[in-house]
């Protein structure tokens, strides 16, 4: 028989001749309900083969793995954390970075790939929202791609399916509320240009006067989302928006203040400005909706309609211009 120290039970006896077992790193017991020691001693070596066996297994397996691999056995996923902050365009690559240093990936980020079980990512879908769980799978099949995860921790049908709230377009009314409370003449302006022109609100506060072809009556900018070589978001100019430009420098940026504040401070803002107003449900990307909500309600043609918000999917313009009001 093994040495106790290398097994997980250990058998005894009380006073009224049944054997029990006792596991060596804690103080748990339970009975065998026997009072026979050669059917205990039996029943005692069937419990730690169980579990003995498991864990040469385990054993075995990660000495395949560095064989193959010799970082595979101590990858953990904060590697794998690191690797995607790497992919896409720096805009992306910021994005992950900061999404990944959350608190939410804190329970499997010190932990190697090998040794995690569906039920650690689980827990972590299960105790935050969409996002989180968007992210961790694409960070479990990009472990598997890139081979450091020999096989998926969790099957394709296994993954919850992710719920996203449906976003509306904020109203005429709503804006209107918000420009009436707004005091600030920049911000004031900002709003209304988001409503007329549909921008996002990082390529509106990133715009200059240069952006502006006064001759051929249109706005034109590039998201930098789509990287340099997509196509430019084109944008004519109608009567409203071409008073509201008019009244905006006429060179360098023109929204100045703005500009200098990140994209969180001009979205809390917003939500401040929301809540004098008693407005529930929308942001700064309701713009979006409102726009494209607006050029769909009036027939403007679908593909002028893509050009101008810049969406080269069809399907992802359908789903902002039937956005509710």
């Amino acid at each position: 028989m093994e040495k106790n120290v290398q097994l997980k039970y250990r058998l005894f006896r009380r006073r009224n001749d049944i054997f029990y077992w006792q596991e060596n790193n804690s103080s748990k017991q339970g009975t065998l309900r026997t009072s026979d020691r050669r059917e205990a001693e039996r029943l005692l070596n069937a419990m730690n083969e169980s579990h003995r066996e498991p864990t040469l297994n385990l054993n075995l397996a990660r000495a395949y793995l560095a064989s193959h691999d010799p970082r595979m056995a101590k990858r953990t996923w904060q590697a794998v954390m690191d690797e995607m902050a790497t992919h896409g365009i720096p805009t992306t690559q910021e994005r992950c970075a900061r999404g990944f240093r959350s608190k939410a990936y804190d329970p499997i980020r010190d932990k190697p790939l090998v040794q995690t079980t569906g039920a650690d990512l689980l827990v972590i879908i299960h105790a935050n929202g969409n996002c989180v769980a968007h992210y961790l799978r694409r960070l479990h099949n990009l472990a598997v791609d890139l081979g450091w995860l020999p096989w998926p921790v969790l099957a394709k049908r296994a993954w919850p399916k992710i719920r996203s709230r449906s976003k509306r377009a904020i109203t005429a009314e709503e804006h209107g509320a918000v420009i009436a409370s707004e005091k600030n003449p920049e911000r004031r302006a900002y709003y209304e240009f988001l409503y007329e022109s549909g921008a996002a609100q990082t390529h509106a506060a990133n715009l200059t006067a240069e952006d502006i072809d006064w001759r051929n009556g249109v706005l034109v900018y590039r998201r930098k989302k789509l990287g340099p070589f997509s196509e430019p978001c084109r944008l004519t100019i109608g009567n409203k928006l071409r008073l509201l430009l008019n009244a905006l420098p006429s060179s360098g940026d023109l929204f100045p203040n703005i500009k200098r504040t990140s994209a969180n401070h001009r979205s809390a803002e917003f939500r401040r400005r929301c809540r004098v107003t008693g407005i529930n449900g929308v942001s700064l990307h309701s713009y979006r909706h409102a726009w494209a909500h607006r050029a769909k309600a009036c027939g403007y043609p679908q593909r002028f309609a893509q050009e101008a918000l810049g969406h080269s999917s069809r399907a992802v313009h359908e789903a902002y211009a039937k956005g509710h009001s």
